[in-house]
């Protein structure tokens, strides 16, 4: 009915009739949708991946003839709530930064929640791209993240909408003088860095603390200590950057590592005038980490440490402060690894992964790649050196160790003629010794060829299907090795050749 009378006010060319037409446009809510759809709170967590991706994507779009503006302004709104919901409950698990955008790993009531946001790079919308469809969908996310963010912030105690814990006497930046009071309380609240007002006066985000319950409903104490240490490391990696005050330089991304480091309990904070929020100067002397990402900074202060943006990234990752010196301004910066990817039985292990791997078992501390390599370089250089002393003193006397090579023989001939005259004696006969491990691995590979033969024809084709995958998985395991240790030979040759140079 609104459609056919707009059309007919466009047709008859009456532009107070189409104006007052479209001003009265009427309104509907999808808050009867979303209940249908997701009858519990679980069920709506558990979709909550696609609709995060979605409203963080819209919320990062310019504003275009393609978008509705108020699509872009909503989802922002609610993604800075969730972002604000997810530093005061420390929930934040995992990072990783990849082609697409950065990818977090939440978990929130138990449930596991993924989502990638974009990088900020300038971005033009593609035309191959039906955005009306789009957003259809944002409409529906936008509803039922709203409905979440309710739910959420009042299980921990804060308000809804979000209310920052600023007092009267906080002073106005430059960049907030031509701001209302909205626009002004709207960015402090998406720069992340204040904390926000609980139901009990008083009471901060400092004092949130989450429910505990019984891990495990059970009497098996190897479960039971299992789920302990699991709870005492998510504690642990709950404060990792608690106690240390970072400062951003402009060239990093400002919102995404302040988001991560106050996630894990850090200071943070920027110069005034890249964005509204700062906290603290650069020249503040308590400051333990800048994050910068260029070569060389001037006016370095000597009681901080001066680290690339990937060392937060992959400190939350491994779940303690890694050493920083791969990290310094100028390093070549080691692999950035996913933190998402499990290593199944015959899979293809990288030794930076390995090395996490023990570094997290607690089997060394220090990084045993770099080691092996130092070790493997050092014990290379001694045996050349070795090898050329020996061709050295060879060619300045050969005709000397001729001489004294032939009466070696021959007296060793000699004396070894006497012990056999000598020893001539009768002992009795040793068992031959047999290895014991080939012995088992012989029987296992019997018994496990009876067992390929009993298997029945129906079934057969689906065990060499399996065979066949495994076999495959493991040339390109092998392949894999080989091509690592091919790099590793390559890179060993080349500093080898500096150095001879230098």
């Amino acid at each position: 009915h609104f459609v056919r009378r707009l059309k007919k006010a466009i047709n008859k060319r009456n532009k107070d009739a189409e104006q007052r037409i479209r001003n009265n446009k009427p309104k509907y809510k999808l808050d009867h949708i979303v209940r249908e759809r997701y009858p519990s709170f679980q069920d709506a967590l558990g979709d909550l991946d696609d609709c995060l991706s979605m409203c963080f994507l819209f919320g990062t779009m310019p504003q275009g003839a393609r978008v509705h503006m108020e699509y872009i302004n909503h989802a922002r709104k609610l993604t800075v709530e969730f972002m604000h919901y997810i530093i005061a409950s420390k929930s934040l698990r995992k990072v990783f930064i990849s082609i697409k955008g950065i990818y977090f790993q939440a978990e929130v009531m138990g449930q596991q929640l993924t989502w990638v946001v974009p990088h900020g790079l300038g971005y033009q919308h593609p035309d191959d791209v039906d955005y009306r469809v789009m957003q259809t969908f944002v409409e529906f996310y936008t509803t039922l993240l709203g409905f979440i963010n309710f739910k959420l912030y009042h299980s921990i105690n804060l308000h809804y909408p979000p209310k920052l814990e600023l007092d009267a006497a906080t002073p106005v930046d430059e960049n907030e003088e031509n701001m209302t009071e909205k626009e002004r309380y709207q960015e402090r609240l998406s720069a992340l860095s204040q904390t926000l007002r609980s139901l009990d006066e008083g009471g901060g985000e400092e004092e949130v603390q989450l429910d505990e319950f019984p891990a495990v409903e059970t009497d098996d104490p190897d479960r039971v200590e299992k789920a302990k240490v699991e709870a005492e490391k998510i504690k642990k990696l709950q404060n990792l950057f608690k106690g240390l005050k970072f400062f951003l330089n402009r060239e990093v991304p400002r919102e995404t590592l302040v988001f991560i480091i106050r996630s894990f309990g850090g200071d943070v904070s920027w110069h005034k005038s890249v964005a509204v929020g700062a906290t603290y100067p650069e020249s503040d002397e308590s400051i333990t980490h800048q994050i910068v990402d260029r070569p060389q900074t001037k006016n370095q202060y000597l009681s901080r440490y001066y680290v690339q943006p990937q060392w937060v990234f992959d400190c939350v990752n491994n779940t303690s402060l890694l050493p920083m010196e791969s990290y310094f301004p100028g390093a070549t910066l080691p692999p950035h690894l996913s933190p998402f990817v499990e290593e199944a039985e015959g899979d293809y292990v990288p030794p930076e992964r390995q090395a996490l791997i023990n570094r997290q078992l607690g089997l060394q501390e220090d990084s045993g790649v770099e080691e092996d390599e130092e070790g493997s370089e050092d014990e290379e250089e001694d045996e050349e050196e070795e090898e050329e002393e020996e061709s050295e003193e060879e060619e300045e006397e050969p005709e000397k160790g001729r001489g004294k090579r032939k009466r070696k023989h021959e007296t060793e001939a000699a004396t070894a003629d006497q012990a056999k005259k000598l020893n001539m004696s009768v002992e009795a006969g040793a068992p031959e010794n047999f290895n014991v491990e080939q012995k088992l691995q012989r029987q296992t590979m019997e018994e496990r060829r009876l067992a390929e033969m009993m298997i029945p024809k129906k079934k057969k084709r689906l065990y060499d299907k399996i065979m066949f995958a495994k076999k495959k998985k493991n040339q390109e395991t092998r392949k894999l090795k080989e091509k690592r240790e091919a790099i590793e030979t390559q890179k060993k040759s080349e500093s080898k050749k500096k150095k001879k140079k230098q």
